[in-house]
């Protein structure tokens, strides 16, 4: 891989030679469009490509600048959009087959905010049926190949989100995540993936917005390309309650890996109390800590007792999954997936009196978080317990690890991501190394309730030290570039 190839420069450095001429948004943008269509087929990491209006407004922006208007932060600039989240005039199908041919009147706030910022639309990424799994496939478009090995999943449910990114098919990616959607995909495809403080990032399509655990989030490849699309997405918006209020925040200059971690305590914890990892997992966990430690932080380990939130996860979620789509099940069952089908019927034998109590439990966790953040200035664990699982993985089949079998995918594969969504606080999965079957691991980083910016100086600090962006797949899962 070239220093030159655009498709493989980050949106800082592309930010960089834009406005300076040195590089035009066109030939970036049929860089990227060129890329696509030619992994397109053995990745599968997308829906939607938008060629021709990609090309439109890179021609756009290049008169902007060549005229010498303003440069915005994101000018000509490719993004990918999760096909869960709308955007205007382009078809969102929620990777199921009844939203086939369903196109939005309007933007999602966050997509709206990229584009005025200069982002350039290059395509809708795959994600299961609504996004309620932890892999990427679907009746409406197949399977999504992993990053780095055909024969492994993307993770989910922004599968493909992380794919694109980890394949140079554009630097900045929007995601979501509900339960680990944006940290699970980033850690099997070795990337970037932030879900941010509740409220930091407007959240104008969510039903219910006052109990809200969802979160429209940035995937990239590195740590200032997060601070870079949270500068375009994050601030206030009527449409989200938790968003009013919030200050403005430097996240470009806040997220710079100045200095180091001295005087800042972080407590460490490999896993909920009676879940494994592997050994591979667990050594490269070892030497972030190590990492971490060489930067300055003082370690302290924390109990894994209180983090099994699994039910509350599930009386929550399952029970907005059987409000939302309790009709469309009866209506389009032979469409769905008989796995989407099986998690609806799941909900319903949760009450109205268990889904109270998730939520009392749910605040119960917040406040355990809370006080583990008076004590300390972050949290570290592990983001995904084993690398990226099989390609035929099935959500309720057993999955290995280090030859041991577990019955429950979800909180064996991925304990870590759940708590977070539940509490609000930021978190983030970074790559810190690889396992013995050459697949990327992620350290799990968990702020402050609105330290975001903090978050990402720590994780500029880390990645900076670990050295590892001159690391990528080859084509198509192919091996090392």
């Amino acid at each position: 891989m070239s220093d030159d190839d655009p498709c493989f420069l980050s949106a800082t450095d592309l930010r960089r030679r834009i406005g300076r001429k040195e590089i035009s948004p066109l030939d970036v943008t049929r860089a990227v469009l060129a890329r696509a269509e030619r992994l397109q087929p053995e990745l599968n990491c997308f829906i939607t490509l938008c060629a021709d209006e990609a090309l439109a407004q890179a021609k756009s922006a290049e008169r902007r600048i060549m005229s010498g208007d303003p440069i915005r932060i994101l000018e000509g600039i490719p993004f990918t959009v999760k096909d869960i989240v709308n955007t205007k005039d382009v078809r969102t199908t929620f990777g199921a087959i009844p939203y086939r041919d369903n196109v939005p009147d309007h933007d999602a706030v966050a997509v709206a905010r990229l584009r005025a910022a200069g982002a350039i639309l290059v395509g809708k990424t795959t994600t299961p049926e609504f996004g309620t799994k932890c892999l990427t496939d679907s009746p409406l478009f197949g399977r999504t190949r992993n990053a780095w090995s055909s024969e492994r999943s993307s993770g989910g449910s922004s599968g493909g989100a992380a794919v694109a990114v980890a394949n140079g098919i554009a630097p900045l990616a929007v995601a979501t995540d509900g339960g680990g959607s944006t940290r699970i995909p980033a850690a099997c495809n070795g990337v970037v993936g932030l879900k941010q403080s509740n409220g930091v990032i407007p959240h104008s399509q969510v039903q219910d917005a006052f109990g809200n655990q969802t979160y429209v989030t940035p995937m990239t490849r590195t740590v200032a390309d997060t601070a870079l699309m949270m500068q375009a997405m994050a601030g206030e918006d009527a449409s989200d309650p938790w968003s009013i209020g919030i200050p403005a925040t430097d996240f470009i200059g806040g997220a710079l890996p100045r200095g180091d971690l001295s005087g800042r305590k972080i407590l460490f914890c490999l896993t909920p109390t009676g879940r494994k990892v592997s050994a591979d997992v667990a050594a490269a966990f070892s030497a972030s800590l190590k990492t971490l430690k060489a930067l300055g932080a003082e370690l302290e380990e924390m109990s894994g007792d209180g983090f099994d939130v699994e039910p509350i996860w599930r009386a929550i979620n399952h029970t907005v999954w059987r409000t939302r789509f309790e009709r469309l099940a009866v209506e389009h069952r032979d469409e769905l997936s008989e796995t989407f089908l099986k998690q609806l019927a799941l909900a319903q034998r949760t009450s109205g009196a268990d889904y109270q109590q998730a939520m009392f439990d749910r605040t119960i966790l917040f406040r355990r978080v809370q006080a583990l953040l008076q004590r300390g200035d972050m949290l570290a664990m592990p983001t995904i317990s084993r690398t990226a699982l099989p390609i035929e993985q099935d959500l309720f089949g057993a999955i290995e690890i280090d030859d041991e079998v577990f019955n429950d995918v979800r909180p064996n594969w991925f304990p870590w991501t759940m708590p977070f969504n539940m509490t609000g606080h930021p978190a983030v999965s970074i790559p810190c190394g690889f396992g013995v079957d050459g697949l990327p691991i992620g350290l799990q980083l968990v702020g402050r309730f609105r330290g975001d910016a903090e978050l990402l100086r720590v994780c500029a600090l880390f990645e900076a030290a670990q050295n590892s962006l001159d690391r990528w797949p080859d084509e198509a899962g192919g091996g090392l570039r």
